[in-house]
């Protein structure tokens, strides 16, 4: 295990403003960090869609407060949190992610926790949020290598994506997605890089990942049921990150 990066080092900080779409998960958490690591001002951004999984909305401002009381040096970074209330998604959605079903894989070959349109819409209103507050950089978990089944996810996609908001904004707009090519075990090892075992503590006890929204159990990566495809995504990376320290 590496030595965690000093937060408050400011030289080479970018001097721009970063908007990080932020669940209050273990991914959106280690790229809040990632963000207040390399950004002079970093704000965030939440979605209300009718999710399951809605505890993670609890979870958000109790991870924004830890990151402030572990790393003053980020919290004096860290700005205004934006909630967006997107019920509409989850009405126009049928999946299990928004409806209490099994979670399965569809005949498409996609998990049914797919929700078609998500991330594109959530990046789209990110960014009108971002260019209201002068930022010009979003920042998301989208993670190729973890859920490659959600189209939404993949790097061609985020390039694309991209290129519009940049042309329909008529001002440049960087879309950042620091874990797209790394494994779950990975990205536990990042969050240990940029903040050792303080933030490693955060991510294990206050993020939620669970897609049936679980928090009363609790295992050593952290809260969740334990069974869903999220929950073992998170235990596997998990083992494999401690099997190599």
């Amino acid at each position: 295990m590496g030595a965690p990066m000093n937060a408050a080092q400011g030289a080479g900080t970018d001097p721009r403003t970063a908007l990080v779409l932020f669940s209050g998960g273990q991914d959106s958490t280690a790229c809040l960090a990632w963000a207040l690591s390399r950004y002079a001002q970093v704000e965030t951004i939440g979605f209300d869609y009718g999710q399951r999984h809605r505890v993670e909305l609890q979870c958000r401002g109790v991870v924004r407060q830890a990151l402030t009381d572990a790393f003053p040096a980020w919290g004096a970074k860290l700005g205004e949190d934006h909630l967006l209330d997107l019920g509409l998604l989850g009405q126009i959605s049928s999946t299990a992610l928004t409806e209490a079903r099994a979670i399965e894989m569809q005949a498409n070959g996609l998990p049914n926790t797919f929700v078609p349109g998500r991330n594109l819409l959530f990046l789209n209103l990110a960014a009108v949020v971002a260019y209201r507050r002068g930022a010009s950089v979003l920042v998301g978990g989208m993670c190729e290598t973890d859920y490659s089944g959600y189209p939404d996810c993949r790097d061609n996609t985020l390039k694309a994506l991209q290129v519009a908001l940049s042309l329909g904004l008529a001002t440049p707009m960087t879309v950042e997605t620091p874990l797209m090519f790394i494994d779950k075990a990975q990205t536990w090892a990042l969050s240990e890089q940029l903040g050792g075992a303080a933030l490693q503590a955060i991510i294990q006890e206050h993020t939620h990942t669970c897609y049936l929204g679980v928090r009363d159990q609790r295992h050593e990566w952290g809260h969740g049921c334990g069974t869903c495809p999220a929950c073992e995504l998170r235990a596997q990376g998990w083992l494999r990150y401690r099997a190599a320290a």
